[in-house]
Formats: structure tokens, sequence, C-alpha cells
């Protein structure tokens, strides 16, 4: 088929991939680089810092949020495409950076991967009118505007060659917490789980609420039963995934993916989350983890484990959160191909949506 010329616009503040935390821009990553492989030409707005086979064009300003970091950065790229013939524009960050392409002639994408707004996209319906079509990482995320605009639903992707698949581990293997450490995230929850059915568990990632941790975290972690390891490189989220009995996702609020779901997958190891969000969509009940209600049931669940099988969690992951799942479906998109919008979806994983 005939090659695309397709421009993708990260936010300016991390590059892509990002170093360690940033899971838009590790989608972003695999996207890009799975379509120059397929011999698109693309090119890239992003942070300085980013490495990518695509063409690079760095943002003036490595900020989103000011109105003058907004405005230098919308300029940037609107002086690099105006007169540029596009196949696609695909932006996963602010609406200001391409409002001055709404006019231009290209497919426009705008993807969310965060909570959405009815008022941003009654803007975005302002601005661009039909034009602009919408993504979202999960169908949880667009009840609130499914009724405006064009969605489609595009899950997120990990790197399968990051992850190796551990079909099997010890009886004794640990429990895991990996996110960011606060109330939301639920990490207090995952002790009284491990506390409860007497296993390990191993805690890691950023501290984001001081007081919550030396509250509701600190007093439990004694360096053997309930350890905390801090932040983790890619490597080591590797070995502590692929070496754990479950990854826990107890989380109290509606997550728009948790990407961190499908890593734990592709290492073969099973989820354990509360039915908020995109828990129920990532995790297959009984076949890649379970879906529970509350401490109670995720005690009794971490109790069933032996019923799930690892390779099986794998093979999901491979299906439905694979670089190359990701880009057939993007691409799917790109070429004009989406469903009509009372149609059948055109994968188990890509919806399209009024």
């Amino acid at each position: 088929m005939t090659p695309l010329t397709i421009a993708v616009l990260a936010d300016p503040d991390l590059p892509v991939p990002p170093r360690l935390y940033g899971g838009i821009e590790r989608v972003i990553y695999l996207l890009v680089e799975g379509l120059v492989e397929r011999g698109h030409h693309v090119s890239l707005f992003a942070h300085r810092d980013s490495q990518t086979s695509a063409t690079l064009y760095p943002y003036p300003r490595t900020e989103s949020i000011s109105a003058l970091g907004l405005g230098l950065n919308a300029l940037a790229v609107a002086r690099r495409l105006l007169t540029r013939q596009l196949d696609v524009l695909h932006s996963f960050g602010r609406l200001n950076t391409i409002a001055p392409l709404a006019w231009t002639r290209s497919r426009k994408f705008m993807s969310y991967q965060r909570e959405i707004t009815r008022a941003s996209i009654e803007r975005a319906t302002r601005i661009f009118g039909s034009r602009l079509e919408f993504t979202a990482c999960s169908r949880h995320m667009i009840q609130p505007v499914r009724d405006l605009g064009r969605w489609h639903v595009i899950y997120n992707a990990v790197s399968m060659a990051a992850y190796t698949c551990q079909p099997h581990v010890d009886a004794e293997a640990p429990l895991v917490f990996l996110g960011r450490i606060e109330s939301i995230k639920g990490t207090h929850a995952a002790v009284q789980v491990a506390r409860r059915s007497g296993r390990r568990l191993i805690i890691a990632g950023n501290i984001a609420d001081q007081a919550y941790f030396d509250r509701d975290v600190r007093p439990f972690v004694d360096g053997e039963r309930i350890r905390y390891v801090g932040p983790v490189d890619d490597a080591a989220k590797n070995t502590l995934l692929g070496s754990a009995s479950a990854l826990l996702m107890p989380i109290d609020w509606d997550e728009p993916f948790g990407i961190v779901m499908a890593e734990a997958l592709a290492c073969g190891t099973p989820v354990v989350g509360f039915a908020r969000g995109s828990v129920p969509e990532v995790v297959i009940d009984g076949v890649t983890g379970w879906i529970v209600d509350d401490v109670a049931a995720m005690t009794a669940a971490v109790g069933r484990l032996n019923a799930i099988d690892r390779r099986a969690c794998r093979a999901d992951a491979e299906q439905r959160f694979s670089a190359t799942a990701i880009v057939d479906q993007y691409e799917t998109l790109y070429r004009g191909n989406a469903v009509a919008l009372d149609a059948a979806p055109l994968s188990s994983q890509v919806q399209s949506l009024s």
C-alpha cells in the first residue's frame, strides 16, 4: 500500500520515550516506530531529548501549561506543517497546538489518555467541526462524551520485547503493587490484602503524596514481608513483575487505562483489580486475573491465583496490547477504513462510537 505522510504530536514535557514514568510517551514511541518500520513518512513533534526513527521536530518550549509555551509551540508546529501535504495529523497533546491547522486537508485525530471533559470536546468541535475525530484508550473514558463527535477506542500498548513471560513462579512469590504512591491508587489497600492473605508484598513507584505514605503505608513496611523499593526502570520492572504471583490494582478512582496492567500481563503475571475505570476492560475475569469489589474479595482472589494460566496472560497481552496491535488499528483509521458509527467493531479492540 502507498505510504502515508503522518505528523504525530506529543506533549512537550517529557521525552519520547520517557526515562522512567510517562505512559503516554511510551505509547507514542511504539506507534511512531511501528509506522516508520512499515514505510510511512512520519514526523514527530516532541521534547528535544526524544529518540526516534521518525523526523524529530523539537518544541521550542518544554512545558505545556503556560500561555506563552502553548503559543510558541503551536507557532512552531504551524510553521512546519501549514504548507506541507499531510495525509494524517495525529495529536496526543494539547488542542491549542493543532488549532491553527483546523482547515488543512489532512485527516485529523485527537487522542485522549486522561479524563475527558465535555467542555474540551465541545471546544474542539467548535474549532474543527467534523474534521477532527477522537480516540480514547478505553471505552469507560468516553461515556460522558460519546454523544459528541466521532470516537474510536484503541487500547494502549507495551513492548512485548521488553517483557519476558514467566510461565511459572514459586508458590511463595510475592504480590506486587506498582504505581504512584497515593490514596487513589490504593497502596494502603494492597498492604491490607498482603497482611490478610499472609503473602509478601513488594511496593514500587514514586511517592506522589508523602503524608499519605508516612501515615498509611510506611508503618507496615518492614523490609521483609512488605518492602518498598522506590521507582523502577524498564529492566527492573520486567524482573519485578515477572517474579510476582500477581499485580494488585486496588484503585479508588476511574483509571483511564492503567498501562502497568498490560505490562504485568506481558510478563505472564495475572492482575487482581477493583472494578473501577478500565480494569474490567483490561482484565478478563477468571482468565487473566480477577475483578473484585473490595479488599476482602481481593484477598480471596489472591488465594485462587493457581487457577490462572500465566501463558494465557501473555497471549492476551500479545493479541490486545502489543505494538503490532495498536499500529494495525491506527493504520486502519488513518486509511479511512474505520467502521460506520452503528456497525460492528473493526476488531475486538477497535470500536467506533457516536
